[in-house]
């Protein structure tokens, strides 16, 4: 696995988002086949393993903290806080006591005695970011985190957060079919020397053939409310998966390892990070760290990919006011 940096660490330029594992998508994994997959991930040479308080409501963290021991000290180990589970609900909070209280839990969770990097989930837009961010501050200064990362923000939070201390990352949804951080946020980080940590890189299995015409998720899986996976949407944009397919296929490669290779081709501060629970599904997404394409074949999926092009939006209106990253304003006009 190639390697790309994160708050001056060499990490896996591909790591693993591990909230599939049991939060939010159907079907889970139970304990025992999730330590197994992460162990495995590890084999195969990812080295950045994503984790957050609010998947399975702490029980994520548990699961991870206890996969890793083995060999916690070769990778960078990511959590977040501002959004967790309060009494079975999803609840974005950043008052600082909260995200003090939150990451001494993670830490009990993970059985860890500090954190890599520790994301700020959700801007909770009734705190300052500058007050959630100095609370973060005052976790780096006490040795709990080494770095701080920010998730779903624009480039003008970013600055704000960046004034109070230094970010080393900012965690946004970033794919063929999510072009919002080439807005603004692409370039802010690499001129801050910021990561860009893109999650969904597969568009949430839909850039990987997941999902076709007859898919029907169960009602607990997360994009069962997601416009782009309903009608009319999912539709307009398997058309596009069409010729997607045929030009993966004319280069040796699936569907996945061209979406990921084109990810990593747009910038070396970009570092996405993919969840799966299938081992083979593991195999074939590592693998795309070794591929190598012209620059035709990245212009040819350009040319079939682009925010005005998709169709529906990421998440549901009443979602999409919780986040505060510039968005493509094309997105959803068919």
């Amino acid at each position: 696995m190639k390697q790309r940096s994160i708050h001056h660490v060499a990490v896996s330029e591909l790591g693993l988002g591990c909230m599939n594992i049991n939060h939010a998508y159907e079907p889970k994994l139970d304990r025992a086949q999730s330590q197994r997959l992460l162990a495995f991930a590890f084999d195969l040479g990812i080295t950045h393993f994503d984790t957050a308080a609010l998947y399975g409501f702490g029980v994520n963290e548990e699961w991870v903290g206890e996969a890793i021991k083995p060999f916690r000290s070769k990778l960078l180990l990511a959590s977040k806080c501002g959004m967790t589970g309060v009494n079975g609900r999803r609840v974005i909070d950043g008052r600082p006591e909260v995200i003090t209280r939150t990451c001494h839990d993670a830490l009990r969770r993970l059985q860890v005695d500090h954190i890599d990097l520790y994301y700020l989930h959700r801007w909770d837009k009734r705190i300052p970011i500058e007050e959630s961010v100095g609370a973060m501050a005052d976790l780096v200064h006490k040795g709990l985190i080494t770095a701080i990362g920010l998730s779903e923000v624009s480039v003008t939070t970013l600055k704000k957060a960046h004034a109070v201390h230094p970010i080393a990352a900012v965690q946004n949804e970033y794919s063929l079919w999510t072009r919002d951080p080439e807005l603004a946020l692409l370039e802010a980080c690499r001129d801050l020397k910021i990561a860009l940590v893109a999650f969904s890189p597969l568009g949430r299995g839909f850039l990987a053939g997941s999902v076709n015409e007859n898919t029907q998720f169960a009602a607990n899986d997360i994009r069962a409310t997601m416009p782009r996976f309903q009608s009319p949407h999912k539709q307009s944009n398997l058309r596009l998966m069409v010729e997607f397919n045929k030009l993966a296929a004319s280069v040796n490669c699936t569907a996945a390892q061209l979406a990921l290779a084109w990810l990593l081709n747009r910038a070396p501060h970009v570092l996405p990070i993919f969840g799966t629970t299938s081992v083979s599904h593991l195999h074939e997404n590592v693998a795309s760290s070794s591929l190598h394409f012209s620059a035709d074949v990245f212009a040819n999926v350009d040319s079939l990919f682009n925010g005005s092009l998709i169709s529906g939006g990421r998440y549901p209106a009443e979602v999409m006011l919780e986040v505060d990253t510039e968005e493509n304003s094309g997105i959803g006009v068919h």
